[in-house]
């Protein structure tokens, strides 16, 4: 929200006042002044006397000693007033305030308020206060003021008395914007939610709402939704740049409002569904793929317009057919000149976009500021992917987040702390009595944090590496061995029958037993064999775990001698880089999928026509009904 109401691009000063009046544990209102250039005044106040202290805690612990957060209900005896008694204003606002508190004109009397918040505009009704927090907020905004309520979806469109309500703030332009938010958003609730923004300077010139429909932009959490990033991110570039999409966004005229009589319901305004894959018939019948189904996959023929003459022949008008077979489409996508030409220009693009933050990354020095870090990353990586073809620049930016929430986050406070420094440390694991004293200490080996062991083992030492690997092999070969062996002699009749566990002590045992009774000479081949391979298995492991800590050792060694250049390129090349890279090139492989899946799915839909099926069925019946009559039934 903090985005949205503009604190980010204003001219903020240690005057310029943040005011919640449902603060909670007060971490909105700490968001908020994030967002502020300078280091903006918080207000809060908060019902609950436990909670109002743990805001005021927060406070201090994130450096906002001087915030003032009070204790009270705010609709019933707000705390922040003037000389004169009147409420305080403020130049911004935001809330979450309960959804529809049922009690909210407890100790009040809306009628004569004396704060006048609901003078002008109507009385929220008596088992709904949603309103009654929107118009605190609309009170307490200076002539100029900006703000950002949270609310259910049901503000926008229940009747009793906020039609009326709607109505007088609509008249006025204090509504700026409304973002409808996806349901089972919040804690406590399942319903759906929206952002009612509000914006006094200029109202009376406002001759329209703008509207943001971003329900389906969500992730699965748990048993809760959540918005990702990318989500939040779009939210805020589409609102702030009053950027018109189909399906998701556009200015509304008050004109078109008024209209449906003040209904601010956004499916009225912005058609979301998704249009539907339909069935066509006549494909069905006669058999063959509908052009408009090619016609819908336009963004990959504008890519590569010659691609689609080599997947497709006209069969009829209106029809094609497949040029190629269906095992072939993929190879055919893949390898066609403009696919490959085009994936190369988009391999270049990350290129140029990896090289350039190469440079800023190597540069990070202690004391650098993680969030300005990625932020200025982030940013870049957006502008860089606007405008290109097929691929989503905000897919490209969540996988950016997800890697940077995952593991450079951590990685950015660690060298904003010690700089780039790849220090390693004993892994140490402590045990301790029902006391709670320590009785042991097992040394568990050693880690480092900014340069995980499997980056030196990748740039330095990939020969070692690669022997380990092929003994790993050699050893999985005669462990697969040792188990087709006592699969095939494990039967009753096996010669592995006589053993209650087949192992090096009970193999022994027994050929000591059978020596020289030669008709005992098979069990005595597989015995010998299974031991020569047990011996085999054994000297393996042996060779194995001495080269693994030959590895290891070499690999401890190499972190002292690891010049700056050489930190520098492991953390920001091999680990951040490459990680960032993969993932940003499996989104070209998900897009390059997309269509293949697409193409067959079309070509199995029809290939067989409905009159070819039809005849296949009364074969089939034919056949089970002769074979009824074979066994006594009559169908």
């Amino acid at each position: 929200m903090a985005q949205i109401i503009g604190i980010r691009d204003a001219q903020t000063t240690n005057n310029t006042t943040v005011y919640d009046p449902t603060c909670g544990s007060g971490s909105l209102l700490l968001k908020v002044g994030d967002e502020a250039h300078a280091k903006v005044t918080l207000y809060g106040q908060e019902k609950d006397a436990d909670t109002s202290g743990l805001a005021r805690m927060n406070m201090i612990l994130h450096d906002n000693p001087t915030a003032m957060i009070k204790q009270g209900n705010t609709l019933a005896n707000p705390l922040f007033t003037s000389d004169n008694g009147q409420l305080k204003t403020f130049d911004y606002v935001v809330a979450n305030p309960p959804f529809s508190d049922k009690r909210w004109s407890t100790g009040i009397d809306p009628l004569n308020d004396p704060h006048q918040r609901f003078q002008h505009f109507g009385t929220p009704p008596a088992k709904q206060g949603d309103y009654a927090y929107l118009l605190h907020i609309v009170r307490s905004l200076k002539s100029t003021g900006k703000g950002a309520c949270i609310l259910p979806h049901g503000v926008l469109f229940r009747g009793n008395a906020e039609p009326d309500i709607r109505k007088n703030l609509i008249r006025k332009g204090y509504i700026k914007g409304i973002i409808g938010l996806p349901a089972n958003l919040f804690y406590g609730t399942g319903i759906p939610a929206c952002i009612i923004v509000i914006d006094k300077e200029n109202a009376h010139t406002r001759k329209g709402i703008f509207m943001i429909d971003a329900s389906s932009g969500y992730m699965k959490d748990g048993n809760k939704n959540r918005l990702r990033d990318m989500d939040i991110h779009q939210i805020v570039d589409v609102f702030n740049k009053r950027l018109e999409i189909a399906k998701y966004s556009r200015m509304v005229s008050v004109e078109q409002i008024e209209k449906n009589e003040f209904n601010l319901n956004i499916p009225r305004y912005i058609d979301s569904q998704q249009a539907e894959d339909i069935q066509d018939i006549e494909g069905h019948l006669k058999g063959s793929i509908p052009i408009a189904d090619l016609d819908a996959l336009q963004s990959y023929w504008e890519v590569c317009p010659q691609l689609r003459a080599s997947l497709f022949k006209t069969n009829r008008p209106g029809y094609v057919d497949l040029a190629v077979s269906k095992q072939a489409i993929k190879s055919t996508i893949y390898e066609h000149p403009e696919f490959v030409s085009f994936i190369d220009s988009m391999n270049a693009v990350f290129a140029d976009w990896r090289q350039r933050s190469s440079e800023t990354l190597k540069s990070l020095q202690a004391d650098c500021h993680p969030k300005t870090v990625i932020v200025e990353l982030a940013e870049d990586l957006l502008a860089h992917y606007t405008g290109m073809p097929l691929i989503d620049k905000y897919d490209v930016y969540q996988h950016l987040m997800d890697y940077w929430a995952a593991t450079m986050q951590d990685d950015c406070y660690l060298i904003a702390v010690d700089g780039l420094n790849a220090a390693t440390y004993r892994i140490i694991e402590v045990k301790k009595n029902k006391e709670g004293k320590t009785v042991k200490e097992m040394d568990k080996g050693w880690t480092c944090d900014l340069v995980p062991k499997q980056l030196i083992v990748n740039r330095y030492f990939a020969a070692q590496q690669a022997a380990i690997r092929e003994q790993q092999a050699e050893l999985e070969s005669v462990s697969a061995q040792i188990t087709e062996l006592e699969e095939e002699h494990g039967g009753e009749e096996g010669p592995f029958s006589e053993l209650d566990k087949v192992n090096k002590a009970n193999v022994t045992a027994r050929l000591k037993e059978i020596k020289g009774d030669k008709e005992s000479k098979e069990e005595m081949d597989a015995l010998n064999a299974w031991l020569k391979l047990n011996l085999q298995e054994a000297d393996l492991k042996k060779a194995l775990k001495e080269a693994e800590a030959a590895l290891d050792a070499i690999t401890y060694a190499k972190y002292p001698a690891l010049t700056e250049a050489e930190t520098k390129t492991l953390v920001v090349e091999d680990k951040w880089l490459a990680s960032i890279a993969a993932a940003v090139h499996g989104e070209m492989d998900r897009i390059s999928q997309a269509l293949t899946q697409r193409v067959k799915e079309l070509a199995e839909r029809y290939e067989t026509q409905l009159p070819n099926l039809e005849q296949k069925v009364k074969n089939l019946t034919v056949k089970v009904e002769a074979h009824l009559a074979k066994m006594g039934f009559n169908v």
